[in-house]
Formats: structure tokens, C-alpha cells, sequence
């Protein structure tokens, strides 16, 4: 699958990162089952651990919507490689899909696409699932 859609989506939403500490501007954008786009960007903040990554953001504006069941995400930078997803994204898009695609692109396109079990091969399970092999 080509997902040039999602790219795009992941693109535009970059231009409205928050991003005034790191001038890291991120866009993300997620694909459901069911063909719908919902799209996010990083928003920093002072005090650095309540910045949310655009994944996050994509998944929460999908989620406020009523969608969970994820195919792939998009992920744009504008660095010289396609950057993937950090540990704590990984392990939020692993809630909802452990295996959904993920596609990192560059703002001069370049791509990389990789499975998020590549990425995150034994992301954390619920923990109250006693048989769970976390």
C-alpha cells in the first residue's frame, strides 16, 4: 500500500506543530480500518515532559472521535532520515494495534516503512490479564 494519503495528512498537520524549544516540528497522521485520517502534531511545552508527541496527538483526535481500530501511521520530520516513532509512542500505538505500519517520511520524501512489532516486539500487555506475558 502506497499510503501517500496518510504522508500527506502527517505533512500539512506539521506546519502547526508548537514547537518554539526544540524548532522540531512533527506531523503525524493515523489510518483506521475503515479508511478514515485523523492527523496531529507534536505541541512542546517549558517544562519538557508534558511536550505530547504528534503521534500521541493523532491518536488522541482519533479516539475523541470514536475510532480505536488503527491500520498505520505517518510520520513526517524534516530531518535528513525518516525518524521513527520514540519508546513512549510506540508502546500507545502498540495499545491499539501491535503489528499497524508505520511510515516515516522525510518533508523531502524519503520513506522508510516498518511493522510496529519490528519497532516494539513485546510492547507492555494488561497488566491485569494474569496470563499475560508482559
Amino acid at each position: 500500500m502506497e499510503y501517500n494519503d496518510l504522508v500527506s495528512a502527517a505533512l500539512n498537520v506539521r506546519d502547526r506543530a508548537y514547537a518554539p524549544y526544540s524548532s522540531f516540528a512533527v506531523g503525524a497522521a493515523v489510518l483506521t480500518k475503515g479508511g478514515s485520517i485523523f492527523a496531529g502534531c507534536n505541541v512542546e511545552n517549558v517544562s519538557f515532559g508534558l511536550t505530547i508527541c504528534a503521534e500521541r496527538s493523532a491518536i488522541a483526535a482519533a479516539v475523541a472521535e470514536g475510532h480505536k481500530d488503527f491500520v498505520a501511521i505517518a510520520v513526517v520530520t524534516d530531518l535528513k532520515e525518516p525518524a521513527f516513532p520514540c519508546g513512549a509512542c510506540r508502546q500507545v500505538l502498540a495499545e491499539f494495534n501491535p503489528s499497524m505500519q508505520i511510515i516515516a517520511a522525510t518533508v523531502s520524501g524519503e520513506r522508510k516503512q516498518l511493522a510496529l512489532d519490528q519497532l516494539l516486539p513485546r510492547p507492555l500487555k494488561n497488566l491485569s490479564d494474569k496470563s499475560a506475558d508482559v
